[in-house]
C-alpha cells in the first residue's frame, strides 16, 4: 500500500472531525456519562459518526474500532482504523482547548500511518510509515534535550499514578525532572512529538487513546509504548519520550 495518499486522507478527515466538534465547543452542552463514570457528548458521537461514514466509503471492508461505537467488522482483518473521535473529552467540556481527534490506520498489528488534530488550537499532527511526521506542514522532531534534569514532562492525572500501581515510578520521575506540567491527554504526546516537552506518561490508555501516536513518535525520532519499553498501542499504558531520555526514563520506572 502506498502510505502517502492514505496519511493525507487520514489528516483531512481529522481536520473535518475536528471542525465539526468545534460547533459544539464552549456553548454549554452536557455530557452523558459512561459505566466507567468518563463522560460523552454529542461531539463525541457527531465526530465518530462522520469519521466511520468516511472510512466507510473510502476504504470499505477495514475494520473500525472507536471509543463510541466499539469495533465494526471488515473483510480485511489484517487492517484496522482505530479512532478517538474527542481525546480529552473533560477538557472539552471545560472550554480547555487541549483536546484531539485521533485517527491510526493499523496493519499487521502496527500503527503504520496516523493524524491527530487539535482544534482548539488549529494544529495537524500526522505521519506515515518512512514518510517522516509533520506538524502544519513542516517536520516535526522530538527535542534533542538530552537529560532528564533539564526536560519537561507531561502527564493527566496524579491520582492515576496512585490508582494503578505508579506512584513511585512517578515520584522518582518528577523529582529528577527540570518542570513537569498537566498538558493532558492528547496534547501531551503532541508536546513531546513536536519538541516543546520530552516525556508524556499515562499509566491507563486504552487502544483508541493511542491510536496515532506509535507511527507519529517514530517518525518524529522519539519513542511511543509501554513503561518497560515495548513499542505500541497495545499495552494499556503509554510512554512518550525523545530518544536521548528513554533510558534514563526506564531505569528510574525500574526503580534504578
Amino acid at each position: 500500500m502506498d502510505l502517502e495518499p492514505v496519511m493525507d486522507f487520514t489528516a483531512e478527515l481529522a481536520y473535518r472531525a475536528g471542525r465539526i466538534t468545534l460547533g459544539y465547543f464552549n456553548v454549554g452542552i452536557r455530557p452523558d456519562y459512561k459505566a466507567d463514570d468518563t463522560p460523552v457528548t454529542a461531539a463525541d458521537r457527531a465526530s465518530e459518526n462522520f469519521i466511520r461514514g468516511e472510512l466507510e466509503k473510502k476504504y470499505p471492508g477495514i475494520a473500525i474500532l472507536g471509543e463510541e461505537y466499539g469495533e465494526s467488522g471488515g473483510q480485511a482483518q489484517s487492517m484496522r482504523w482505530i479512532v478517538d473521535p474527542i481525546d480529552g473529552t473533560k477538557s472539552f467540556l471545560r472550554g480547555i482547548p487541549l483536546y484531539g481527534v485521533l485517527i491510526g490506520l493499523e496493519i499487521e498489528g502496527v500503527i503504520r500511518v496516523g493524524a491527530a488534530y487539535y482544534p482548539g488550537t488549529d494544529e495537524m499532527l500526522c505521519a506515515a510509515e518512512g514518510l517522516g511526521a509533520w506538524w502544519n506542514g513542516r517536520r516535526a522532531h522530538v527535542s534533542d534535550v538530552p537529560a532528564l534534569d533539564k526536560s519537561w514532562v507531561c502527564f493527566t492525572n496524579n491520582r492515576n499514578m496512585l490508582r494503578h500501581g505508579r506512584a513511585e515510578a512517578w515520584s522518582r520521575i518528577e523529582a529528577r525532572a527540570y518542570a513537569s506540567r498537566g498538558w493532558s491527554d492528547a496534547y501531551g504526546y503532541l508536546a513531546v512529538a513536536t519538541g516543546r516537552a520530552e516525556a508524556m506518561l499515562d499509566p491507563i490508555m486504552a487502544t483508541w487513546d493511542c491510536g496515532p501516536f506509535p507511527v507519529i513518535l517514530k517518525e518524529a525520532g522519539g519513542y511511543f509504548g509501554s513503561w518497560d519499553g515495548r513499542v505500541g498501542h497495545l499495552h494499556h499504558e503509554a510512554l512518550a519520550t525523545n530518544a536521548a531520555i528513554l533510558p534514563e526514563m526506564l531505569n528510574l520506572i525500574n526503580g534504578e
